[in-house]
């Protein structure tokens, strides 16, 4: 059960990666900068802020690490050109076209379905264990059929939550 609630809330954090019209710190804190040699998240690097909804800024604790994270920002696929005055970096976002929030809507029903995969392999591997365990006699048919039951509950639960966070961010997504 542990493990398909961090399947869960893995795919919910994958969600807050794809970009919806509004400007969020979660767009870019996980892009990796090339900081002496290593790769380092941006959220390691930087500190956000988010003065209006469309824009984003970076301010960087070193300035030496200034034109690295905007070579990351660059490189991402977020579609925005970084500004920088050598203090901060803005990043102003252009609201979505109708072909890219679809794009956006393929990719996050993509990350929900890898989680309801990823949540039905973790209820494969656990009716395996029961399964030797009724084999080994460490339990009845019955007691084998009763867990079998709870974990057919317990994933339909979880792959139910999986729906309703790709539903809420399929509607953020086409919201104009």
């Amino acid at each position: 059960m542990e493990k398909m609630e961090k399947a869960v809330a893995h795919v919910q954090d994958q969600f807050t990666t794809v970009r919806t019209g509004r400007a969020t710190p979660a767009l870019v804190e996980k892009l990796l900068v090339e900081y002496y040699g290593s790769t380092v998240p941006l959220q390691q690097l930087a500190g956000f802020q988010v003065p209006e909804a469309r824009q984003l800024i970076v301010k960087p604790h070193d300035r030496s690490t200034m034109a690295a994270v905007e070579k990351a920002i660059r490189d991402s696929d977020l579609g925005v050109n970084p500004n920088s005055d050598g203090v901060v970096i803005r990043l102003n976002f252009p609201p979505l076209t109708e072909e890219r929030r679809r794009n956006y809507v393929r990719v996050v029903k993509n990350m929900a379905e890898d989680g309801r995969i990823a949540v039905r392999n973790i209820r494969r591997d656990a009716r395996k264990q029961m399964e030797a365990a009724e084999k080994v006699g460490e339990i009845s048919a019955d007691e084998l059929e009763r867990a079998e039951k709870e974990l057919e509950k317990v994933t339909h639960d979880h792959v139910e939550l999986i729906d309703k966070a790709f539903g809420r961010k399929e509607q953020e997504l086409l919201e104009i």
